[in-house]
Parts: C-alpha cells; sequence; structure tokens
C-alpha cells in the first residue's frame, strides 16, 4: 500500500512540478521569449494562452487513457502517461526561442503543452485509482487519507518548482532569460525516473483484475455520457479548487511581480503556502473519511470565497510579511481543504468498469473550466482595467460558489463500498425494486 501510495504522489508531483515550472516561467519570461514585440500585457496574455492550450488538451486525455485504462490495465497507462509528462517537460527545456526559429518557437511551444495536457489527462485518474482501489480491499474506510497521497502532488511540486526557480531567478537577468529558464524544465527528468522506477515495481489494481474479464460492451466514454450526471457533478465540484489553485500560484507570480514585489519574494511566499498544504491535504482528507466528502469540501469553498478579497487586499499591501499570509490563508488553508477529499470522491462517484474514463473525465473537466482559462481571464480583466485585484477576488468567489452549489446538492460517499458500484455504471437499466445497491 505504501509503494502505491508513492507511486500516485510522484505522478502527481511531476505533473504539478511540470505545469507549475511552465505557469511560473511564462509569468516571468516566455512573453518576451516566444512572443517579442508585443506589448507586455498581451505578451503575458499569450503566454497564458499557451498554458490553457495544455488544459484543453487534458479532457481528450483522459478519454483516450481512460478507455485504454478501464480496457486493459491502470498500471501501463500510467507508465506512458508519466513517460509523456517528463519527456515533453525536458523538450520545453531545449525549444528555440523566437530569435532563433521565428514563427515555429510558440508554434512547438504549444504542440508540446498539447501532449503534456493529453498525458496528464490520464495522470491524475490512474495514479488516483489505483491508490483508492488499493486502499479499498484492506483499509476501505481510509480511502480519503490514502487517496490524499495523490493530492499531495499538487503542494510538492508546487514546493519544487518554486525552489528551483528561486534558485535559477536569481540569477542575473541576462543569464536568466539566455539559459537559466531552461533548467528547471531539464530537471524535470530526474523525477521522470526515479517516477516510473517506483512504478515498474506496482501491482495491478486488484478492483480491475477482479473484473477485467467481463468490460462492458460499449466503449466507457459512451457509458459515462449515456449517464452524464455523476461526471457533471465530478466537473462542477472541482472548479472551486483549480480556480484558486492557478490563481494563487501561477497567475499570482505575475501579478504580484507587476505589483512591485520581487520575484524571490513572490516565489518564497508561494513555497510557504505550499508547505502549509502539504499539512493542510491530508488533514482535510482524513476528516472527511469520518464525517463525510460534502462537508468538507463545503467548508473549504465558503472559506475561500470569503477569504478572496481580504487574501487580495494583503497581496495589494506591498509587504511580503502579509504576501505570505494572503497564500497561506487562500491556497494553503482554504483551496487545499477544497481538493484534498476530491480524490477520493470523484472514484466514489463511478463502478469499476469506467471509473478510469469518468473519474479522469470529469476531474480534467475541472481543471480546463477552473485552472486552464482563470489566469488567462484574470490577466486580461486586470489588463483591461488597468489593475487592480477586483477581478481576481470575483473570479475565486465564481470557483468557490460553483463548488459550493455542487457539494450541496450531492449524495454523500464516503460510506459507498468501492465493489457497490462495480456494475452500476454500467447497468442497462435501473435495479428492480428490492436489489441491493
Amino acid at each position: 500500500m505504501r509503494r502505491v501510495a508513492l507511486s500516485g504522489l510522484l505522478g502527481t508531483t511531476v505533473e504539478f512540478y511540470d505545469f507549475l515550472v511552465y505557469g511560473t516561467v511564462a509569468a516571468l519570461v516566455f512573453g518576451e521569449l516566444f512572443f517579442p514585440g508585443a506589448d507586455p500585457a498581451v505578451g503575458t496574455v499569450a503566454a497564458f494562452g499557451t498554458f490553457a492550450a495544455g488544459y484543453v488538451a487534458r479532457p481528450l486525455g483522459g478519454i483516450v487513457f481512460g478507455h485504454f485504462g478501464d480496457r486493459i490495465g491502470r498500471k501501463s497507462m500510467m507508465l506512458l502517461t508519466m513517460a509523456l509528462m517528463g519527456g515533453g517537460s525536458f523538450l520545453i527545456g531545449l525549444l528555440p526561442t523566437y530569435d532563433a526559429i521565428g514563427v515555429w518557437a510558440p508554434v512547438l511551444l504549444v504542440a508540446l503543452r498539447v501532449v503534456q495536457g493529453l498525458a496528464i489527462g490520464g495522470e491524475w485518474g490512474g495514479a488516483t485509482l489505483m491508490v483508492v482501489e488499493h486502499a479499498e480491499r484492506t483499509q476501505g474506510d481510509r480511502r480519503g487519507l490514502w487517496s490524499s497521497f495523490t493530492q499531495l502532488g499538487a503542494p510538492l511540486g508546487s514546493v519544487l518548482s518554486a525552489g528551483v526557480v528561486a534558485l535559477v531567478s536569481a540569477l542575473p537577468d541576462d543569464d536568466f532569460r539566455s539559459w537559466g529558464w531552461r533548467v528547471p524544465f531539464l530537471l524535470s527528468v530526474v523525477l521522470l525516473a526515479v517516477g516510473l522506477f517506483v512504478r515498474l515495481k506496482v501491482a495491478e489494481s486488484p478492483l480491475f483484475a477482479q473484473g477485467r474479464r467481463a468490460p462492458v460492451a460499449r466503449p466507457p466514454v459512451v457509458e459515462v455520457l449515456r449517464r452524464p450526471k455523476p461526471v457533471l457533478l465530478a466537473a462542477c465540484v472541482g472548479i472551486g479548487a483549480f480556480t484558486a489553485q492557478s490563481l494563487l500560484t501561477g497567475f499570482m507570480i505575475s501579478y504580484a511581480v507587476d505589483q512591485g514585489y520581487s520575484r524571490p519574494q513572490v516565489l518564497t511566499a508561494v513555497t510557504v503556502a505550499s508547505c502549509v498544504a502539504l499539512a493542510v491535504l491530508p488533514a482535510a482528507s482524513a476528516l472527511s473519511d469520518r464525517v463525510g466528502r460534502r462537508p468538507v469540501v463545503l467548508a473549504g469553498a465558503v472559506a475561500c470565497a470569503a477569504l478572496a478579497f481580504p487574501v487580495l487586499a494583503l497581496v495589494d499591501s506591498g509587504s511580503p510579511g502579509l504576501l505570505i499570509l494572503a497564500l497561506v490563508l487562500g491556497h494553503g488553508v482554504a483551496q487545499s481543504t477544497m481538493y484534498g477529499p476530491l480524490g477520493a470522491l470523484l472514484t466514489e462517484l463511478f463502478g469499476t468498469e469506467v471509473r478510469y474514463t469518468g473519474a479522469s473525465l470529469g476531474y480534467q473537466a475541472a481543471t480546463l473550466i477552473g485552472a486552464g482559462f482563470s489566469p488567462l481571464i484574470a490577466s486580461s480583466l486586470v489588463a483591461s482595467y488597468g489593475g487592480g485585484s477586483t477581478p481576481v477576488a470575483l473570479l475565486l468567489c465564481a470557483g468557490a460558489a460553483i463548488t459550493a452549489l455542487t457539494v450541496w446538492r450531492m449524495r454523500e460517499t464516503h460510506t459507498d463500498t468501492l465493489d457497490s458500484r462495480a456494475s452500476q455504471a454500467a447497468a442497462p437499466s435501473p435495479a428492480p425494486e428490492g436489489t441491493p445497491r
């Protein structure tokens, strides 16, 4: 169980390290390196546009890798998605800039982002399902806690990416712009090697191995979309967490630097907030095993909405100490409380035959809506209105409201067994009266 949990942790760490390194470097230098000649605000918007391109590909990746994960196995897809993610990040580190190859530079950048997005679309589902389905056999009443190891990859990837970028951004500006920005991307190959080594030693999911001889007749995505309510709930319940995550990490670096903070100050604040999240995430997930997923996620959403304007006011204060406090409250506490139980909650919504596809599709749709477009929208609104944090706070409130309303209408899932949902998604019609659900 510990090896499976470590495998999930390493996978999501690579995922978030790659995406957050991109978001951080995009906020700092990609506008001038890949979109030169544009107004600085327009260059930032264009850089975050390539960031969104990776998110657009994620639902498609969830469908593709989910299909094969539900048909031929979780483990093989986990190995493939990790290789594509780390390989794409490494190639971005080798990519020539606009000055070297002209328009092909942003074209290749977008292409590699799409490859990463496809891979990440299948990564989270496979990693989370492996942990939760293994935990079901031995510690079913602690699925939330075990699934938090996969969720911990988000703050851990953030800590690693912020730390590495902080080191290279301390270089002289000319060195950082010429070669220093490449170092964080090239270092991803180390995480990739360790992750693949661990995953090769992990056994296939016992729930999948038990039911692999009787797959559903239709493609898993068709089965999921025939009864779309679970995947719609999964998508909507995750929007708040991903909106807060993207706005309070990647976008906040660009925004805070524009407000006069130095790069090291901002990256330090992100690192401290992510370290707090490393404690809050498992605590919230363990609590959801006791009191339920709904009240924990709802509490995080309410806290995020209530703190949105105060957090941005602290950022606008110009004080490095208050910047750290702002990100700790918003990202480290409120966002992590929403995000922690999602791994268990989303897997509990689907039967084994379609769980990889359903959970991946719901999760990646939430990332597309919540994280993919939020930085682009926020940077556009801030540029249009001449600065100010009000648009960012309103986006945070909107995402939290969607999550709160969704989870308020959901039924509780933490007392279900995954076996009880094994055939539910594939059933051709509702069970007869009196049949156990």
